[in-house]
């Protein structure tokens, strides 16, 4: 997911974003922890994503607040 995708959503369905997200990342940690992970590449990429996710909501955040 790109910033641009990130942007066109609204908080709510960021939220709801993240915590999916995050639900998947615990899904991959537990695999990796395992040794079953396939793709070690991907806990990165949702690590990243979730951030991008969260840098968005704050942005917001602060252009409410001016």
């Amino acid at each position: 997911m790109n910033v641009k995708e990130i942007r066109d959503l609204s908080n709510e369905e960021l939220e709801k974003e993240v915590v999916s997200l995050k639900e998947e990342l615990y899904g991959l940690r537990f695999a990796q922890a395992t040794g079953n992970l396939e793709n070690p590449a991907r806990i990165r990429d949702i690590k990243k994503t979730i951030a991008r996710i969260k840098t968005v909501i704050t942005e917001r955040a602060n252009a409410k607040a001016e």
